[in-house]
């Protein structure tokens, strides 16, 4: 038999009804509300609770918000099984990861044990154990729609209790130096925008702002302002910033409530700032072309879009407008699906150049990125051995 499922919770029937019954759950419950026929499918007791009607009725079980979902039409018998299998042992730290390069050296750490693979939608879920915590590693793929998609399946699929990212960045902040660690208090995605038709100003309403659907209150990049001639108006006018669309679990459904800036888990953060005396990379010595050791940095604000960000000017205008620090492709999705699916989260995120360029050369990404990605992963296993 499937399951009926959705991203709150699993209803399962009273063992007194048929195994197709007629029914609708409420919505109190955070169950599938539905007045066509269904099916179930058994799930171990203890992820159950009751669920009556507005009578008083018992008219059967339903899972919490928490426990493993997922969407019926892509489960069989036999994965459906295997998750189970899995979820029985868990909850699990989800450790997402960017791509293999910078999955790889967390993989290959001796303090990284491997129990089994599970491969579904198109990623490979690594059940294993990190610093003796169970944990479910998976790679997202480059960008926001990759990293988004994949944060949902593990949160959907598995019983995660907590959510970690790791790897390496652009920087915008120049008192760091590449190869240092960042652990960011808030993210935001910098890639949603109004762009606003020529001849309008700051002072002139944005298209469907007053349907609520786009706000002035994040603020705009100006394009005139980086013309070579400072007089003369560019036809691509302005930018404004936009605030994510989301839908948390304990909300309304389906009525929506806005983000920009998303912080991480208050307890994840408190404990990440001990790890500020950690000392990084190679135990021989500076690492050739930079000034000092690595070092891990808890900051204020990390950002976010599908762009790899090579260019000084726009780098120096995100740093003015917003004060990040690190910028990466990935991020901000992973904190959006997280606080929508109320899972603390946390995100280490080393920093490989400073993006747009700090030297002659066309990224000093090629050369740093091995210590880089080496010393998000050094910050993630200490982070995850002190939980």
């Amino acid at each position: 038999m499937a399951a009926v499922v959705t991203a709150a919770a699993v209803c399962f029937p009273s063992p007194a009804t048929s195994s197709k019954p007629s029914a609708t759950f409420l919505s109190t419950t955070n169950c599938f509300l539905s007045s066509e026929r269904i099916t179930f499918k058994k799930v171990p007791v203890h992820y159950r609770k009751n669920v009556y009607s507005a009578g008083g009725k018992f008219i059967g079980k339903c899972l919490p918000r928490r426990a493993p979902t997922v969407a019926v039409a892509a489960l069989n018998e036999d994965i459906w099984g295997k998750i189970n299998e899995v979820n029985q042992k868990g909850p699990y730290f989800g450790l997402v990861v960017p791509n293999n390069y910078e999955m790889n050296p967390l993989l290959q750490s001796p303090k990284f044990v491997l129990e089994k693979t599970l491969d579904f939608a198109g990623r490979r879920f690594r059940i294993g154990k990190v610093a003796d915590k169970s944990v479910i590693i998976v790679m997202t793929g480059l960008g926001m729609l990759n990293a988004g998609v994949t944060t949902q399946l593990l949160a959907s699929l598995f019983n995660i209790k907590g959510i970690l990212h790791h790897g390496i960045a652009g920087n915008a902040n120049p008192d760091l130096q590449i190869g240092d660690v960042t652990i960011a208090k808030e993210w935001a995605h910098t890639g949603l925008w109004n762009w606003q038709r020529f001849g309008d100003g700051p002072e002139n309403e944005l298209a469907l702002e007053a349907n609520g659907d786009y706000t002035r209150e994040v603020g705009y990049l100006n394009i005139s302002d980086f013309n070579s001639k400072k007089e003369v108006e560019n036809s691509l006018n302005k930018i404004w910033y936009q605030p994510e669309e989301i839908f948390p679990i304990d909300g309304t459904i389906e009525e929506r409530q806005h983000a920009f800036w998303v912080p991480v888990d208050e307890e994840y953060y408190s404990l990440a700032k001990k790890l500020e005396a950690m000392e990084l990379g190679p135990s021989d010595g500076i690492p050739p072309g930079l000034a000092r050791k690595s070092k891990v940095f808890c900051v204020e604000r990390g950002i976010c879009s599908s762009t790899f960000l090579d260019n000084a000017a726009y780098r120096e205008f995100l740093r003015d407008k917003f004060n990040p620090t690190p910028m990466d492709m990935e991020s901000a999705a992973i904190a959006l699906v997280s606080f929508q699916q109320r899972i603390p989260f946390i995100i280490f995120r080393s920093l490989s150049d400073l993006a747009g360029g700090g030297s002659s050369e066309s990224n000093e990404a090629i050369n740093y990125s091995d210590l880089a990605v080496q010393n998000a992963v050094d910050v993630l296993i200490a982070f995850i051995s002190s939980l």
